[in-house]
């Protein structure tokens, strides 16, 4: 089985089964999960599974995997299968947080064709600037084609993500949108005086290349969809429900949908560009120092309308794109200057690592795995990310390819009417690259650090006093007999992912308290609960393997949240007889989770198999 099996099994289990997924992408590092309920994921367990960077939650869950991430998804597309149709529940989430939802599972998809085929135009101009292709050849018309098809056709590509997104039929829905795009329905709009419909005169307008006249269509062709599904005879439904889906929408979309998408899609970017022209070039670095935590949390994916929208209409993007340009290459800078001042050889890997991602555009590895670690990092790509994103806003460095800036795309920089526009790019480049390397350098240490993303430091003097307070002895939670950890049917406990630990196979249904401390309790299953001690290490008793899925049928549990208990007081009963029953392995782990470093320097767990009641295990 490959690594990629392991942490797809785990990610799709930690976030409460495929069942609780109603959404799911990738995007070039992180998989992203729209789920039904929020609640059912094991956060800080997820964050613990090998192979994944981070999480972040927020509009979307974001399990950060790194350069790996396509082959995560596809193992977890084999598991999840087809999705359900059910959506979320409107009261598992606000509207601002449904609305960027869909918004970011419309247009996340529609990057990598855009960005491949501003690319492809791009280095298309490169070579006709340097002789190597005459620009009016066959051979180049057809190439600059090849690479503008995805933006001529962004009203269908828009149209099968926005259906997907909402889980209707996506081909009825290209189709209904396509009618915008037929050549004989351009010719009838371009007649003297507009064409006709119910008698209602057409808007004359060109929706090549348009963005919101396609959403607003599939949004009425969505609800329409439904409404005949729900009430249409099944034998019918295969050609009923398209056929009144289609000759509904189109006429509407026609009408009033589409020129009201295409006049939002106009005053969008002009909002935009007004805002520009008011704060100038300041725009562009301020976006350049907020893009760290924007991109962390996800929220720089609420600029793609924007950038998607304003490409499309002026070939151009002056704001966004030149922003992530100084970001993306500061993050290089400052994981490279870590990476030669770092002694510890762990570090200095992640940071090779991170630094040549960013370089080539990629920076979530050098955000999750420097920046966001070490505050004077962070503090280091802010500085650089703003002043050369100044520079960048003077010289008025303008993008013409929708795609990650970093080295291998600087060519989305070439102009060919602007020569030094791809000289100010590559000089921004520069600054980036040297501005951040030397802020870090200077400020960086190798003392310990606190996280930005995570309060919770753990030090070694943190380490050393435990060590000298634990003085209370732990017994075992149930009676039946002890086995190793590492032997468990379940690869998150067995690989001690969430801490060092032992297994008991029960012989009775009661749990005890292994020690005294404070009961905390998990997600409302009653399969799982912990023991706070007063010496800082934290027990966690999981009863069963997968037996959250029983949403705490079997479970009764004797204490409350917060409760103090003492060593041998009863938390729990559970009817293990029928939760084997209903096909579950009943073992019982007792993990030490405060930190697996700490676990393991005080090596916690000593204990060989054999048969135990309330033995005392250390």
């Amino acid at each position: 089985m490959s690594k990629y099996v392991d942490i797809a099994k785990n990610v799709v289990h930690l976030i409460g089964g495929e069942k609780n997924i109603s959404h799911m992408e990738h995007c070039s590092t992180r998989l992203r999960f729209s789920l039904r309920d929020n609640s059912k994921v094991q956060l800080e367990v997820l964050k613990k599974v090998p192979g994944v960077m981070s999480v972040i939650t927020g509009v979307q869950l974001q399990v950060v995997i790194g350069n790996e991430v396509v082959e995560v998804y596809q193992e977890v597309k084999k598991i999840v299968g087809v999705i359900s149709q059910r959506a979320v529940s409107s009261d598992k989430q606000g509207f601002g947080t449904r609305f960027l939802d869909f918004l970011i599972g419309v247009f996340q998809p529609l990057v990598p064709a855009i960005a491949g085929g501003g690319v492809l135009k791009s280095l298309l101009v490169l070579f006709s600037v340097l002789g190597w292709l005459d620009n009016t050849s066959h051979t180049y018309r057809i190439l600059t084609m090849i690479g503008d098809a995805p933006l001529y056709f962004l009203p269908l590509l828009v149209a099968i993500t926005t259906a997907n997104k909402l889980k209707v039929n996506p081909l009825v829905a290209l189709s209904t949108v396509g009618v915008m795009l037929l050549p004989a329905m351009s010719t009838i709009l371009a007649v003297e005086g507009g064409a006709s419909l119910f008698g209602y005169t057409l808007q004359k307008i060109d929706y090549a290349y348009q963005v919101f006249p396609a959403i607003l269509t599939v949004l009425l062709y969505a609800q329409i969809e439904t409404f005949f599904t729900k009430f249409t005879p099944k034998a019918l439904r295969i050609f009923l429900v398209p056929l009144m889906s289609m000759v509904i929408t189109a006429p509407i979309a026609l009408m009033l949908l589409a020129p009201l998408g295409y006049n939002l899609g106009t005053y969008l970017a002009a909002f935009i560009l007004y805002l520009y022209d008011l704060l100038g070039w300041i725009a562009v670095g301020l976006l350049a120092g907020v893009l760290p935590f924007m991109v962390v949390t996800g929220m720089h994916k609420a600029m793609l309308p924007y950038a998607i929208s304003t490409y499309s209409s002026l070939g151009k993007e002056i704001l966004y794109l030149p922003a992530s340009l100084a970001h993306n290459i500061s993050e290089s800078g400052a994981a490279f200057a870590v990476a030669l001042k770092t002694k510890d050889k762990n570090l200095r890997a992640t940071a090779i690592s991170a630094g040549i991602s960013a370089f080539c555009g990629i920076t979530e590895p050098a955000l999750y795995g420097v920046t966001f670690l070490y505050k004077k990092v962070l503090y280091s790509v802010v500085i650089s990310s703003v002043i050369s994103g100044l520079y960048i806003g003077i010289n008025l460095v303008e993008a013409f390819a929708l795609v990650g800036p970093g080295f291998p795309s600087m060519s989305m920089f070439i102009s060919e009417t602007a020569s030094q526009n791809i000289i100010q790019a590559f000089i921004g480049f520069a600054l980036a690259l040297m501005i951040s390397f030397v802020v870090t350098y200077i400020l960086f240490n190798d003392k310990p650090f606190e996280s930005v993303l995570d309060n919770n430091p753990t030090s070694t003097t943190a380490v050393e006093n435990t060590v000298n307070e634990l003085t209370q002895p732990i017994y075992s939670p149930v009676n039946g007999q002890v086995v190793e950890l590492s032997s468990v049917n379940d690869k998150v406990f067995a690989s001690k992912v969430m801490g060092d630990g032992v297994a008991f196979i029960p012989t009775e249904g009661k749990i005890y308290a292994p020690t005294s401390g404070e009961v905390a309790l998990f997600n409302g299953t009653k399969h799982a609960l912990g023991i706070k001690t007063n010496y800082g290490v934290e027990w966690l008793i999981h009863i069963g393997i997968d037996t959250v899925r029983l949403n705490g049928e079997y479970f009764n549990l004797c204490v409350t949240q917060g409760q103090q208990v003492n060593t041998g007081d009863l938390l729990c009963e559970f009817d293990f007889n029928k939760i084997k029953d209903a096909g579950y392995d009943v073992t019982t782990m007792l993990i030490a989770t405060d930190g697996v470093k700490r676990v393991q320097d005080i090596s916690l767990i000593a204990v060989k198999s054999g048969d135990v009641v309330g033995t005392i295990l250390l």
